[in-house]
């Protein structure tokens, strides 16, 4: 397996709290951070009226203001997730080999408030309106150059993009470098600012969207046999990865270890899962298989789960073809019945769930779970509880039929 890889720092921006406290005092209390949003985006003639914003968010507690200014919003979420999860992981930047410390970060669309506001200024008011930070606001991989240049990391940097499963592939790759020896340090995980008229118009158009507008709270509604779509978020998601030595040397403190990851493809539809779950039962099969464990290990699951109609059942088969009988046996949960879905940062934000529920002793909630679909029956933990967790997988699955799983180990002291 090469070097160990530890989780050492978490920087989470979300619907539901930002910061490793707040966030986690938001999942344990099964708070849902789903609201109307006609007062953010004009939703005129669309049929969602709701989406899970980051309420809370001032850049400028982050960045400084002129930077925050040349930034997309998905830009500032990364920064602010970053300083974060460097705040957390009590990490001294100046007594790090900063050529070995890199970042990999994912995001599912990019700078798409950038793209919009500046292609409406040139149909109106013509190209010379066009922002000369266009460009650099609008690319995928800003979010890993901008990290970079804010904290001097001149190691391995690149950008991920595979729809949902952006920010657990980016998660799994920095992982897969430092185990490698080409790190020793990276920052990894995801981003996204998406909750804009045109991208609700064409997730409504595709039929992928909740439109329980009446009751937002009880909109995401993972594995519920009622269930009618995802609720659209954003937010961010970053995580301080360290190999188990450099972290020992330092007197880190460890969430958690990262000892397997799986990804793959089901080459089947782009955007409807193999109804079998092989390509998602793929993925876990490789993590289970790289961190030399067996299906009985596991004892939580972060469940993609995003309470649409095609992917929850294909989940639940893929588990049990990944676990077999003991898949029966399992814990699952989906956060996102609380924090919408992040899309390109929804890896990062359940990763950092994950380890938060293994330093915890808590497995949140799926909220929202009261009949739940007879093709769904799995434990889906309807009410969060108390229960020590040694072992877990985070699953991601994303159009383009792109499957990826971390598995995360405790690190006894």
């Amino acid at each position: 397996m090469g070097n160990r890889v530890v989780v050492t720092g978490v920087g989470p921006v979300t619907p539901i709290g930002i910061g490793a406290d707040t966030f986690w005092a938001g999942l344990r209390s099964g708070r849902s951070g789903v609201r109307n949003v006609e007062d953010l985006v004009d939703l005129e003639g669309i049929d969602v009226k709701i989406g899970a914003p980051v309420d809370d968010f001032d850049p400028v507690d982050y960045i400084e203001p002129k930077k925050a200014r040349r930034l997309d919003r998905s830009g500032q979420f990364a920064l602010a997730a970053a300083k974060l999860a460097l705040e957390d992981s009590q990490i001294d930047l100046l007594a790090c080999d900063l050529e070995r410390f890199g970042v990999v970060a994912g995001t599912g669309i990019g700078g798409m408030e950038t793209f919009v506001e500046n292609f409406t200024k040139m149909v109106e008011q013509g190209p010379r309106r066009i922002s000369p930070f266009f460009v650099t606001r609008l690319m995928p991989n800003a979010i890993c150059g901008e990290i970079s240049i804010a904290h001097g990391l001149r190691g391995s940097n690149f950008g991920v993009v595979s729809a949902c499963a952006s920010g657990t592939h980016a998660i799994g790759l920095a992982t897969k470098l430092i185990q490698a020896g080409d790190l020793d340090c990276a920052i990894a995980g995801g981003a996204e600012a998406v909750l804009l008229r045109v991208t609700y118009a064409g997730f409504t158009r595709m039929g992928a969207l909740s439109k329980r507008n009446d009751d937002p709270a009880s909109a995401s509604r993972p594995f519920e046999s009622d269930r009618d779509g995802f609720v659209m978020g954003e937010g961010a998601g970053l995580l301080v990865l360290e190999s188990y030595e450099h972290a020992r040397a330092r007197g880190a403190t460890i969430y958690a270890a990262i000892d397997g990851f799986g990804m793959s493809a089901d080459a089947s539809h782009i955007t409807s899962p193999v109804e079998t779950g092989e390509g998602a039962a793929s993925a876990m099969h490789m993590a289970l298989r790289s961190a030399g464990l067996l299906a009985r290990d596991i004892e939580y699951i972060n469940a993609h789960g995003t309470s649409t109609q095609p992917n929850d059942p294909v989940e639940t088969r893929a588990i049990k073809l990944a676990l077999g009988d003991h898949a029966f046996q399992v814990k699952i949960s989906s956060t996102k019945s609380q924090h919408g879905h992040l899309l390109g940062a929804a890896g990062g934000v359940e990763a950092i769930a994950t380890v938060l529920s293994m330093r915890h002793g808590w497995i949140p909630s799926t909220r929202n779970l009261i009949t739940p679909d007879p093709e769904c029956d799995l434990d889906y933990t309807p009410e969060p509880i108390e229960m020590p967790v040694r072992i877990a997988l985070s699953n991601s699955f994303g159009f383009g039929g792109q499957n990826a799983s971390l598995l995360f180990r405790k690190v006894e002291a």
